[in-house]
């Protein structure tokens, strides 16, 4: 028989906070607000229904919140590439935590979401009382790679197609199906984790309006187009990294990361060295893991997330 701490947190979304700096963030949420924050943090092409698992499980004993990033699902999608700058949405994050009502929280995050936050743990260490990272790189260590590691800019080669004009339109073309096949890589049927409600569920957030008549998908992508992050094209030299000082580039909060080893786009290299960033380190690889380990593995992940909280 289920108990109060067993039986999965009731979530709530269609919620909505309206940023300072003009952003509307819209966000689910599961457990009493008072109760530790734990913020999920999604990356592309995802929206809060990523985390649905860890907000079921985690709005338990926190209040767990899950927003759509600007540009994503119910969220502000501005058309301009420049609002999607590092610095922007690292400040959507600060001023939503704020918006809350909170000054300290967790912060579990994967692919874009890892990036962005990071940096927020970079910037805004007395923000962040733990870090969990799931299968995004660290700055430098990914500046570096994409600078001097052909391996990895063959790999990466796929952000710059996404950086073209019209990629947006060719994503959502045939119900998605390029979209949907960077969940499957090379497999010939959809992953057991995507198929059904999920699906549908994804297809109506891919299909959401973008600001000012712009495409649903603009946004997503615009992350890729205004990062500078990215490998060199054809005929470009390799991003110069000399002007980078690792030093600025230190965590300094307790952080976990988790790797899932089989992920095409950023292999399990990328984890190498961390150390040298993060004096505070729990490295957590899971050799058969792709890169959507957390839908593969909902339960491992809340095992390996819960073992990490203060």
């Amino acid at each position: 028989m289920e108990t109060a701490m067993t039986a999965p947190a009731v979530i709530q979304h269609l919620q909505f906070a309206n940023l300072p700096n003009g952003t509307r963030l819209h966000y689910a949420s599961a457990g009493e607000q008072g109760r530790p924050l734990i913020l999920f943090v999604h990356g592309f092409p995802e929206f809060w229904y990523a985390w649905e698992h860890q907000l079921a499980q985690f709005g338990q004993t926190h209040f767990a919140v899950a927003p759509d990033l600007r540009g994503f699902n119910l969220s502000s999608k501005p058309a301009e590439p420049d609002a999607y700058k590092p610095k922007h949405l690292v400040e959507d994050l600060v001023q939503f935590v704020r918006a809350l009502g909170y000054q300290r929280c967790v912060v579990v995050a994967h692919d874009w979401g890892g990036a962005i936050c990071w940096n927020l743990a970079i910037q805004h260490p007395d923000l962040v009382e733990r870090l969990i990272i799931i299968n995004s790189p660290h700055p430098y260590v990914f500046a570096r790679a994409l600078s001097a590691d052909a391996a990895q800019q063959k790999a990466s080669g796929y952000m710059n197609w996404l950086r073209k004009p019209g990629s947006e339109q060719a994503l959502a073309a045939d119900e998605f199906a390029l979209l949907e096949k960077m969940l499957t890589g090379d497999a010939d049927r959809l992953p057991a984790w995507f198929n059904g409600e999920t699906r549908t569920r994804y297809h109506a957030a891919w299909s959401q309006p973008g600001d000012a008549g712009s495409h649903p998908l603009t946004g997503g992508v615009n992350y890729y187009r205004a990062s500078p992050m990215h490998p060199p094209g054809p005929g470009e030299a390799a991003p110069d990294i000399s002007r980078l000082d690792p030093s600025a580039f230190v965590v300094r909060v307790p952080t976990l990361v988790i790797w899932g080893e089989n992920d095409r786009a950023l292999p399990k290299t990328l984890a190498d060295g961390l150390e040298d960033f993060v004096p505070d380190l729990r490295l957590e690889r899971i050799p058969e893991g792709t890169h959507w380990i957390i839908h593969e593995q909902p339960e491992r992940i809340n095992l390996l997330i819960r073992s990490a909280l203060p």
